[in-house]
């Protein structure tokens, strides 16, 4: 039998899609990765995903895992491998709300595992713009960053425990939910991050937070980052930490998302060049019961610190939200970022991190690299301020494969430079191969190949992503 045959008998004929019923799964969200695969093999239980792999590693057979394929560095790029979708592992088996956990499979779809936990009054707070269609699995595989890492972090401190299936099909049970387990090497948080290149997650152990009672929200603008960096510091000391986004758009990127959302109304009467989106939760009752005035104490929190900072001129203005329309479109204008970036011709996109203080010296550094590089080249960022991430897209005149290369190392040589990352939360794929093999550390690169040779000594499991060739 061939192996397609083998797994076919494994899981069922019609879970096992070549040809056209496979070619929609070759094509990711960006557009920009494209591949043919094998075939598409939908295991329906941890199991089944052991068989499959244990056939792929007795022929050799590259396995490429995939979740809502909404990733942007090409990670599910699988040319002549077998894709493994976990898109049929998508049972919620447990919301424990007295343990604040939730025991997931690898398919379960991030809204609905949202709805899940508010219906006990919870949420599991990782939320970003794919949450419809992005998938638990895929989210812990690129250990996924979002809007709320500046109060709750990424995906990997919300994570208790996994069960992951290795490249020889043996399934490894790390499914705690404890808070504390020091016995031995964290292969939990190996896993979280590798991609698919150590093993396959197929379920998890995850942590619930309280669901806020009340949340304030706004649009600020400011005359800099420095003083952007002052608003979020003052707003963490007064509401003790209770800051969940803090969201920077720059004058470029308004200017691009009125140009492609023609009916979104504009964050302001006027343009600045410094906006930030700000968003507070509270989940004390003392912070969301309504004053006597029908306001909310948290919102009325938010309004009397803006107001301090509007008198000392820190902040320019600001509109605070006053229901929940208003901010919902508050909220999609940062959301419709990936538009913004993934549809305006030709482009470099990147996605860095760095310390805090450092953003707006990067901003300053790198503008006139890249005119240096292409004169008609234009820029675009969008960042999650509270954290230090920036995505930075560069608009470039001609599609020319030097100037892509010339503008993506620029990019990493001001970022090396300022003590940063070239990857905060895209993960590697393919599209950061080079820059791994460029910046990375190369005893840590040597590390990450041995550990890979251990528990893949076939280089089945999503080949030639995340970890560079010697």
């Amino acid at each position: 039998m061939t192996v397609l045959d083998q797994i076919a008998k494994e899981i069922g004929a019609d879970r096992v899609l070549t040809g056209p019923d496979a070619a929609p799964y070759g094509k990711d969200w960006t557009g920009g990765y494209t591949s043919t695969p094998l075939a598409v093999v939908k295991p329906a239980n941890t199991g089944e995903v052991s068989a499959v792999l244990k056939i792929a590693n007795a022929t050799k057979t590259p396995v490429v895992p995939a979740s809502g394929r909404t990733g942007l560095t090409g990670a599910t790029k699988a040319d002549g491998a077998i894709m493994l979708s976990v898109e049929r592992l998508n049972k919620i088996t447990e919301i424990n709300p007295e343990a604040r956990t939730a025991t997931v499979g690898a398919g379960v779809i991030l809204s609905d595992l949202h709805d899940a936990a508010s219906e006990h009054g919870l949420i599991f707070p990782l939320t970003l713009g794919a949450k419809g269609s992005a998938m638990i699995g895929g989210l812990l595989s690129t250990n996924a960053g979002g809007i709320n890492v500046v109060r709750y972090g990424s995906t990997r401190g919300l994570c208790l425990g996994l069960e992951v299936v290795l490249a020889d099909g043996r399934v490894m049970n790390l499914m705690s939910a404890l808070h504390k387990d020091n016995s031995g090497l964290d292969l939990r948080n190996l896993m979280i991050g590798a991609e698919g290149t150590l093993g396959i997650i197929t379920a998890a152990v995850l942590k619930l937070k309280p669901k806020p009672r009340a949340y304030a929200t706004a649009m600020v603008a400011v005359a800099s980052l420095a003083d952007a960096l002052s608003l979020l510091h003052k707003l963490q000391d007064e509401t003790g930490g209770g800051v969940e986004a803090f969201e920077y758009m720059p004058r470029s990127y308004i200017d691009k998302h009125r140009e492609l959302f023609p009916d979104a109304a504009a964050p302001f009467d006027q343009s600045y060049d410094v906006n930030i989106m700000v968003e507070v939760a509270a989940t004390l009752a003392r912070d969301a019961v309504p004053n006597d005035d029908g306001s909310l104490p948290v919102t009325a929190l938010l309004e009397d610190t803006l107001g301090a900072m509007l008198e000392d001129g820190t902040v320019l203005d600001t509109v605070i939200a006053q229901n929940e329309t208003q901010r919902r479109e508050m909220w999609k204008r940062r959301e419709d970022a990936g538009e913004v970036a993934f549809f305006g011709g030709v482009f470099v996109n990147t996605d860095v991190c760095l310390p805090l203080d450092k953003i707006a010296e990067f901003e300053r550094r790198l503008t006139p690299r890249i005119k240096a590089i292409d004169a008609g080249a234009s820029e675009v960022i969008v960042a999650h301020l509270g954290d230090g991430n920036i995505h930075h897209t560069s608009y470039i005149s001609r599609n020319d494969p030097a100037v892509i290369d010339a503008l993506t190392e620029a990019v990493e040589d001001v970022v090396q430079e300022l003590g940063g990352s070239f990857s905060a939360e895209h993960g590697i794929g393919v599209s950061k191969l080079e820059t791994m093999r460029r910046r990375k550390d190369p005893v840590a690169l040597e590390a990450m190949r041995a550990v890979k040779r251990a528990l893949d000594p076939h280089n089945i499991l999503n080949p030639g992503k995340v970890i560079p060739g010697v």
